[in-house]
């Protein structure tokens, strides 16, 4: 019974698939069969919503072929399949009592109708949504979240859908709100998240819609949203890049090359037609304007109120039911948007107090959050007592060299963000730990002291300060930094241009016979200026030769390390005691006068900046930046190095006490084996390799080594034969092609 069973239901299928392919060939001539074939359809439906939890295999896979055969050739009888859709949601209504495959295929038949345009969008995930965040099974609630992403990303693939957009949104926003203690908000993150992450939703109202999801009484929900915030913008970028990187590996010139000397094909041309379509969209892509992907964290619209609300809802508040890890996720948000907005929340700085003890789990990770809730703007007497208490908890002769490490690195990167944090006598302490024999701890001492000789060289010793420091403090450059004072903004390099501008214009007056120092008028340099529009091509001029010069920086200036300076060295010559004084009181500002401010260049406000005044700004900063970069007077500024969107890692503040330590046993099995199994080669072989891997050949002198010795035995004999004058032909022949640039002369 149960092959004739078998044999009865292949034959159906066999007949729906041939009536299928009819129905679509000629949907007029098959319009009786296909209505015999849904009237059957409608049966076993009245049958199964009468007994949804029926067994009957044969009933329920006849059912399944029909839903597939109607929902295939749906499209071509319009007014027969009216109802169909309908039948379909009242179905899937029952989804818990349904038989698995039957629910599979009708959500399969739903997707179908709304890829054919029976159904739109909005139909569909109406009718998902709901199913989603109630159903129990697993497996149904992986299928329609993956049906539901689909939709919404063919919806917004020519152009972004903004009515459906917000719709969706709109509906995640109320399924987060209703309910907050309820999981079900959970599925409004996973969508948001993904369609942030292929750069479909990148407004600010699903920045919004995360900040709810962070604020909820959920702990799946609340860490969700959380997560997206710290690494959500990561995920876009290397989803970006993933799509860019499968694109680069299309060779057009080896495919076309293989198409002229191989057999011509079909399939060979279909390929090469789709390389060519790739490669003129990768170009196209390239010439297109960059988006403007701002990160979730700047697109907040209340960051003060939102890092104040997370705060006092799930770390401070001693009800909150988070364990200390989702804590430290809630804190490492709040940390980021203090120190990336400058907020302030003066409370937050207080709560740190009772973790920062070498005995605290995960005590790095509070470090690093402590250090970048850090910002200029707050009060150092606030940041004072922390400092204190990461000295004398973590650095002293008595703790281990990771710990002690680990406290000077995370001092260091407090003061990077507010200098005023640290005061002369504990610096001076902490400096001297860069005589430690532990390296971890040597280097972090340095990193400290590297770190004051630029932003507060006055609160060290005289001999710590070193010799652009001290030069700085003596010529005024360098002065001591108040509390809230802000580096006014103007054009990187502007005043370079405006002094070349006016070195420029005293040469040509002392050329002229004039007085150099005598006003000019403004309409005639303004009159200059625009004779030089474009930008000037001068093959003459010194600086297109390649060589930018770049003046002395002092190295003759000798700064003694000893604390008392009056003797000067007996390997110098004597300097006239008063010429030196007078020189002297000329570099050191007046204690009891502040120092002047940087004066601020006027020219952009003044000028129009021509093409060729771009051409030469940009040069002047190259020649800047060669000078800066010379070992004599190369810059250690940290912070700047990182980018203020970057955050601060438990695994940076532990990078110093990790270069003095030895490795483990496990360790170092690890790395015997791993180079074990990596493949030694010479740099010959490995550019041989890479040259075959890349399809190119080998050079003739590398094919002659692979020959048979019998193959160049007569051009050896013809070698040892020849007399000198032909040798000194073939020399000279082979030094004349060398310096062509080959036989063809190719250069």
């Amino acid at each position: 019974m149960g092959k004739r069973k078998l044999g009865a239901l292949e034959k159906l299928d066999a007949d729906l698939s041939s009536l299928q392919y009819k129905c679509r060939r000629d949907p007029a001539s098959y319009r009786d069969d296909f209505a015999t074939q849904y009237q059957q359809y409608e049966a076993l439906r009245d049958l199964l919503l009468q007994n949804p939890s029926t067994t009957d295999s044969q009933g329920l896979v006849s059912l399944k072929d029909l839903i597939d055969f109607v929902a295939h050739v749906a499209d071509s009888y319009p007014t027969i399949c009216a109802a169909f859709p309908d039948d379909l949601r009242e179905l899937l209504s029952q989804h818990e009592e349904l038989e698995p495959e039957l629910r599979d295929k009708i959500v399969s038949a739903f997707v179908l109708l709304r890829n054919k345009d029976i159904i739109d969008s909005a139909t569909l995930l109406n009718t998902f949504f709901p199913i989603l965040v109630s159903t129990p099974s697993k497996s149904l609630r992986n299928l329609l979240f993956s049906k539901i992403l689909s939709d919404l990303r063919s919806s917004n693939a020519k152009s972004r859908n903004h009515r459906l957009n917000k719709t969706v949104i709109a509906v995640l926003h109320t399924l987060l709100t209703r309910d907050r203690e309820s999981p079900k908000g959970l599925w409004a993150v996973k969508i948001t998240r993904e369609m942030w992450k292929r750069q479909l939703w990148t407004e600010s109202e699903a920045v919004a819609l995360m900040e709810e999801a962070a604020l909820s009484e959920n702990e799946k929900v609340i860490i969700g949203g959380v997560r997206f915030f710290l690494g959500g913008d990561k995920e876009r970028e290397e989803a970006a890049d993933d799509s860019s990187d499968d694109d680069e590996n299309v060779d057009m010139n080896k495919l076309r090359h293989q198409a002229g000397i191989n057999k011509k094909t079909k399939k060979k041309a279909r390929e090469l037609k789709h390389a060519a379509a790739t490669v003129k969209r990768k170009e196209k892509k390239k010439a297109a304007p960059h988006p403007l992907n701002f990160s979730a964290l700047h697109l907040l619209r209340n960051p003060q109120g939102f890092a104040e609300s997370l705060f006092s809802k799930h770390v401070q508040n001693s009800k909150s039911k988070l364990s200390l890890d989702s804590k430290l996720l809630v804190l490492q948000l709040v940390s980021r948007l203090v120190g990336l907005h400058k907020l302030t929340v003066i409370s937050l700085y207080s709560y740190f107090l009772k973790y920062l003890t070498p005995r605290q789990a995960s005590v790095t990770s509070f470090l690093a959050c402590l250090a970048q809730s850090v910002h200029n703007l707050v009060p150092p007497d606030v940041l004072e007592p922390l400092v204190q208490k990461i000295a004398n908890e973590f650095v002293s002769e008595a703790s281990a060299s990771e710990v002690c490490a680990a406290g000077i690195n995370s001092i260091r990167e407090i003061c990077a963000r507010q200098p005023l944090a640290m005061g002369d006598t504990l610096l001076q302490d902490l400096v001297e730990y860069r005589k430690s024999k532990d390296k971890g701890v040597q280097m972090a001492a340095r990193g400290l002291l590297s770190l004051y000789r630029e932003v507060g060289a006055e609160l060290l010793k005289k001999r710590d300060r070193g010799k652009d420091a001290a030069l700085g403090l003596r010529s005024g450059e360098l002065r001591e930094r108040r509390y809230g004072e802000e580096e006014v903004g103007e054009i990187d390099g502007i005043e370079l241009l405006e002094k070349w501008k006016s070195d420029e214009r005293r040469k040509k007056r002392e050329e002229a016979g004039l007085d150099p120092d005598a006003p000019t008028d403004e309409e005639e340099e303004e009159a200059e200026d625009w004779k030089n529009w474009d930008v000037e091509d001068d093959d003459d001029s010194d600086d297109s030769g390649g060589w930018i010069n770049v003046e002395s920086d002092g190295e003759d200036i000798s700064i003694s390390d000893s604390e008392d300076e009056s003797q000067p060295s007996s390997k110098k010559p004597k300097l006239d005691v008063s010429a030196s004084k007078d020189k002297e009181n000329q570099f050191m500002p007046s204690k009891s006068e502040d120092p002047e401010p940087k004066p601020i260049s006027k020219l952009a406000t003044t000028r129009i900046l021509t093409p060729a005044d771009l051409a030469k700004l940009q040069e002047l900063r190259l020649a800047s930046q060669i000078h800066t970069s010379l070992p004599s007077t190369k810059r250690a500024k940290l912070l700047a190095a990182r980018h203020a969107d970057d955050p601060l890692t438990a695994a940076e503040i532990e990078a110093p006490g990790l270069l003095g330590r030895k490795s483990t046993k496990e360790e170092k099995i690890a790395m015997a084996k791993a180079d074990r199994e990596t493949n030694h080669q010479s740099t010959t072989a490995k550019r041989k390799e890479k040259k075959a891997a890349e399809g190119k050949s080998s050079t003739n002198k590398e094919k002659a080594r692979k020959k048979n010795f019998l193959m160049t035995l007569g051009k050896a004999k013809g070698k040892q034969k020849r007399s000198l004058v032909d040798v000194r032909k073939t020399l000279k022949g082979h030094l004349e092609r060398q310096k062509r640039g080959g036989r063809r002369g190719n250069q």
